[in-house]
């Protein structure tokens, strides 16, 4: 479950969250999703907390431990915690000094860890429990960079009045150039090939005329 309290500070959200909630800290998740702080233009500050605990606390440390007991054979020091869960979707958060071997080539070692944690993950619960895992905001860096590449390309498509095919991406990866370049109108998006890793061709299909 997940309910929202506030404080003048993140102690005092805390402490009215586990008073109100009764329960203690290491039965709660707790996420900060509004600070402000106190000044010349504000008589106090205000800190909003979002709380999680019963059913989707004791899955996300399920989802942790695995994740931890996966690194550990892997020999990899890291640190895993609940960001945020939303419809039954674990946003999992990892540190790690090895960041570059998690994410690997082109984020495909991070996808297949989030791969594998989602097929043991489906057991948990009983409405399909999705995990989502990120290191570093490596997925929010790159869907940036996917978009900034989608743009660019289009710009030199429209200029050559031909075609390009894009590296092999995952489908969340293809969702984005769609999406970037959908407003495009004289430009389409394609996905070719098979498997989980196709490729994006963007063509120039000329100015539409309604």
């Amino acid at each position: 479950m997940i309910r929202e309290f506030e404080g003048k500070n993140k102690d005092e959200a805390i402490k009215n969250a586990l008073e109100s909630l009764g329960l203690s800290e290491d039965e709660v998740e707790i996420e900060v999703v509004e600070s402000v702080k106190s000044g010349f233009l504000f008589r106090g500050g205000k800190v909003k907390i979002r709380v999680h605990y019963g059913e989707e606390v004791e899955i996300g440390d399920k989802i942790a431990d695995f994740l931890l007991g996966l690194f550990e054979r892997m020999r990899i020091e890291a640190e895993v915690e609940l960001r945020n869960v939303e419809d039954n979707k674990y946003e999992m958060d990892i540190k790690s000094p090895e960041s570059g071997i998690v994410i690997g080539k082109q984020g495909k070692t991070l996808e297949a860890i989030q791969l594998i944690t989602n097929i043991v993950a489906s057991k948990y619960g009983s409405d399909g429990v999705k995990v989502i895992l990120d290191i570093e905001d490596y997925r929010k860096r790159r869907e940036r960079n996917i978009e900034r590449v989608a743009r660019r390309v289009a710009s030199q498509v429209r200029r050559t009045k031909g075609s390009r095919l894009l590296e092999p991406m995952n489908p969340f990866e293809r969702r984005i150039v769609h999406t970037t370049l959908s407003k495009y109108e004289d430009i389409e998006t394609i996905s070719e090939g098979e498997g989980l890793y196709k490729q994006v061709r963007i063509l120039y299909r000329g100015k539409q005329h309604y």
